[in-house]
């Protein structure tokens, strides 16, 4: 009997000393926050210093990396370069081919010495030919001189019965002779001068004519010896020697350089944070093959237009490597970069996690008189960790932080 008495008595105790513990632990969780500093906090002033983070690629420069075809038709004789091959601007890279062009070009060459031999003799022969045209209207002007002074004479001796009607008859016909021939030759002297002004055009033409014929084979020529149009490393070879290109409207790609000297960063913004991003800004970014080096460079240009990639808009933001890279960095490498912006002194902020979206409008739950209480406010710039207000709150009001905590209007919160 004793014993079970003393079994119910430990049996109470138990009861009441459980019922005790639970009193108090649901008080003790019911009265306050298991961490009040990060439950709440205080409203105040920070300077926020913000910053960008997106992906990108290392890509070439705009006119650093240039794909070298021809622009005629013909077979590769040689190849000179291979991948990996550093090429000098104004290297040969490969040849076509020539044989034809050269047959063609000698061609033009002689139709240019056929048309130069032609004008030398017109300026050699035809001024012989007006010179004589020259001295026979000068002996027939002469000769017409002297046939008016021997007509004058026979008409005074024809006057004084010295002469007869005869003579003078025949000095008249004498001078309409040599008047007919003057002008005769004055013609004759008019078409060479004529004649040799326009022969000598047209002969003038004719070697312009060959000449740009001759220039124009060269030029043909010359295309059939392909160039390096930049400094660079071959980055890569689709023809090889013994293939046979043709050239249309786009030309036949034998390699492609790249000046790995001239690089930039291709970064890809979300539109939620483009418009904080303006060229000059600061950046640094690290890539795959170098994780713990960081280069330095700075945005230089925004693509205006979008990047959809999976319903996502990005823009295509250009940031210009300051560092020295010395053939570290080669293009299409994957790229972290954090874009910085300018600093905001002296902000009222509150922590970031603490604002929350409800039907649309940024939310804070403050702490009035130990209840909480929702209030829409309008936000500002924004840091990893706090975010600005603009209106709202005042500075010293205590919010809460604890995303997990229920949003209802006048829950008390006790100190």
């Amino acid at each position: 009997m004793k014993r079970k008495n003393k079994a119910i008595w430990i049996i109470v105790v138990l009861f009441w000393a459980a019922l005790a513990g639970g009193a108090w632990w649901a008080l003790r969780h019911r009265t306050e926050p298991s961490n009040p500093g990060e439950a709440t906090a205080k409203v105040g002033r920070r300077d926020l210093a913000s910053s960008v983070l997106a992906t990108g690629a290392v890509k070439p420069q705009v006119g650093a990396e240039v794909r070298v075809g021809a622009r005629i038709s013909g077979k590769v004789e040689r190849l000179y370069v291979n991948i990996g091959d550093v090429v000098k601007k104004g290297q040969t890279i490969a040849e076509l081919e020539k044989a034809d062009l050269e047959a063609r070009v000698s061609q033009r060459n002689a139709e240019l010495q056929v048309a130069q031999a032609k004008r030398a003799a017109l300026q050699t022969l035809r001024p012989k030919e007006i010179e004589k045209a020259e001295a026979d209207v000068a002996q027939w002007q002469a000769t017409l001189t002297l046939n008016r002074k021997e007509l004058t004479r026979q008409e005074e001796l024809l006057k004084q019965d010295f002469t007869s009607q005869q003579a003078r008859d025949r000095a008249q016909e004498q001078l309409s002779v040599s008047e007919a021939r003057l002008a005769a030759v004055q013609k004759a002297l008019e078409l060479a001068r004529t004649s040799y002004d326009e022969d000598l055009k047209q002969l003038a033409a004719e070697v312009e004519r060959t000449k740009a014929a001759l220039a124009d084979a060269q030029v043909q020529l010359s295309y059939a010896t392909i160039t390096a149009p930049i400094s660079g490393v071959i980055g890569s070879v689709s023809t090889q020697e013994g293939e046979t290109v043709a050239a249309g409207l786009n030309a036949p790609t034998f390699v492609t350089i790249e000046d790995l000297g001239r690089l930039q960063v291709d970064t890809f913004v979300d539109e939620v944070d483009i418009g904080k991003v303006v060229p000059g800004q600061k950046a640094v970014f690290t890539v795959d093959a170098f994780p713990s080096r960081e280069f330095t460079g700075k945005v230089v240009a925004i693509y205006p237009k979008a990047v959809i990639q999976e319903n996502v808009v990005n823009y295509d933001v250009v940031v210009e490597i300051t560092d020295k890279y010395d053939g570290l960095l080669r293009p299409d490498m994957t790229a972290s970069v954090t874009i910085f912006q300018e600093t905001h002194e002296n902000m009222l902020t509150v922590p970031a996690k603490a604002v929350k979206r409800e039907r649309g409008k940024n939310v804070v739950h403050v702490v009035v008189n130990g209840k909480v209480e929702p209030r829409e406010i309008k936000v500002g710039w924004k840091d990893s960790q706090w975010i600005e207000i603009l209106s709202g709150l005042d500075e010293g009001q205590t919010v809460l932080v604890n995303a997990e905590l229920p949003q209802t209007t006048n829950r008390e919160v006790r100190p």
